[in-house]
């Protein structure tokens, strides 16, 4: 769940100080034993009007988020919500990761930090620690949080009609994946690649993150040796969960086939019911022809679909191999909302440009296309199950995207409400410079009470 109230202060808040000197600091706000200093609310400050110069009560906004992350980490620590360490790595090397492609390489990032890679993760592990630990805090305190049609609808009521938004032309897109059959001699030879790599590595003749940086065709952990993070059982495939919970410590396992293609799994650490892993995948190689067996497929499901013999959800469940669609019959949803009504923005472009001129209740011709995000050569059939005009939001059309809202202010209101509760069961101090911000006023009173 994303933090609704503390703030977001990730690496990224500091990027733009890594050439500042070390100076001496001022406490601005104590919470328990965790302190504010001048300095981590400067920089935050820095990123917030960079990307907007017209921060309204820039300061007090964001001590005032700042105290209420550290009541959170406070009461984790009561409550015993542990992050592990390994969590915090992995959230570091991801965070690295990013900069280091922002900047083009490592090199570059530590010439314009001054520092190792090494030396950046040390200085900001304490904060990604706080952040993590505020994050799983918030997350259990919120997740009874529900919120019911009724109260969705007083939410609506209570909005003026001259604000609410203006939606553009939204639709309803599904789409059947036909993913090409790999024949047994295109298998074959996957699977003997990564038997001969596995060897390889277990004979000690080469490391695995070496061997994964080499040959892994997943572009998502190559670069980083083969690493997927720490994961659970339900983050993962049912035949790489099964295999990779099997192994012991630093065990790799036999191929594994999934639907990805064929991996070798690396056990790095076991956590109970959560592991931190890293493989190798090899995926077989699709040829033109297999890819045209696939056309086939797809236009036979199609012409059962426009004659009515056969209906979309009934297709999507017997032919796609879209794990994600097939959660919602077959419909693309927001990832967020989880809402199906979509504007052409939220659509792959390729998706948005074959629906352009499609009518309400069609089924596309069969359509091939490469996966962005894993590269794999695949077919399609897009169904266009409804179109909307340009419209102010309603219920009817939009009642996903009004729940998240509805919702996301519950939440918030729950979580404001309970840290202001818990505020004077802490030891509370704010500097006096800071005492006339005006939605500070809250953590005086507490302080206040505290003291009576």
């Amino acid at each position: 769940m994303k933090p609704l109230f503390y703030i977001l202060i990730l690496l990224g808040a500091y990027q733009n100080s890594f050439s500042q000197t070390d100076q001496l600091d001022k406490i601005v706000a104590i919470v328990g034993d965790k302190i504010i200093l001048q300095s981590e609310v400067d920089m935050a400050i820095s990123e917030l009007t960079q990307e907007n110069p017209n921060q309204d009560d820039a300061v007090c906004n964001v001590l005032d988020q700042y105290i209420s992350q550290k009541i959170l980490v406070e009461q984790a620590s009561r409550d015993s919500v542990i992050i592990s360490d390994d969590e915090i790595e992995a959230a570091l090397d991801n965070r690295i990761r990013y900069f280091i492609n922002s900047y083009g390489s490592q090199e570059k990032l530590e010439e314009i930090s001054g520092k190792s890679v090494y030396q950046l993760k040390d200085d900001y592990r304490n904060l990604f620690r706080d952040q993590l630990t505020a994050q799983r805090m918030q997350g259990q305190i919120m997740q009874n949080v529900k919120i019911t049609p009724q109260e969705v609808k007083v939410f609506y009521d209570k909005i003026p009609q001259d604000s609410l938004p203006f939606y553009p032309s939204m639709m309803e897109v599904g789409q059947i994946v036909f993913k090409p059959e790999i024949n047994k001699e295109v298998a074959d030879y996957a699977i003997k690649k990564l038997e001969d790599i596995r060897e390889e590595i277990i004979s000690g003749r080469s490391a695995f993150d070496v061997m994964a940086s080499i040959h892994s065709e997943d572009p998502g952990s190559r670069d980083n040796g083969g690493e997927l993070g720490i994961l659970g059982r339900d983050d993962l495939v049912p035949e790489f969960a099964a295999a990779a919970f099997k192994l012991q410590n630093g065990e790799i396992s036999p191929v594994v086939k999934t639907s990805y293609g064929y991996h070798i799994v690396q056990m790095q650490n076991r956590q109970g019911e959560k592991a931190k892993l890293r493989h190798i995948l090899i995926k077989p190689l699709v040829t033109n022809d297999m890819v045209q067996l696939s056309v086939k497929k797809a236009d036979s499901v199609r012409a059962q679909l426009v004659s009515g013999k056969l209906q979309f959800s009934e297709a999507v469940g017997k032919y796609s191999s879209d794990e994600q669609s097939k959660l919602s019959g077959g419909m693309l949803s927001d990832r967020q909302t989880g809402g199906t009504n979509l504007i052409t923005e939220d659509l792959d472009p390729n998706i948005a440009i074959a629906v352009t001129d499609m009518k309400v209740k069609e089924f596309s011709q069969p359509l091939e296309y490469v996966d962005p995000q894993t590269g794999d050569r695949l077919v399609r059939v897009i169904y266009l199950k409804s179109r909307t005009e340009p419209h102010k939001a309603n219920l009817t059309d939009d009642y996903s995207r009004i729940q998240q809202v509805a919702l996301a202010e519950k939440q918030n209101t729950y979580l404001f409400n309970w840290i202001e509760q818990k505020a004077p069961t802490f030891f509370l101090k704010v500097d006096e410079e800071y005492k006339d911000c005006p939605n500070l006023s809250r953590w005086m009173k507490a302080i206040d009470s505290a003291k009576k």
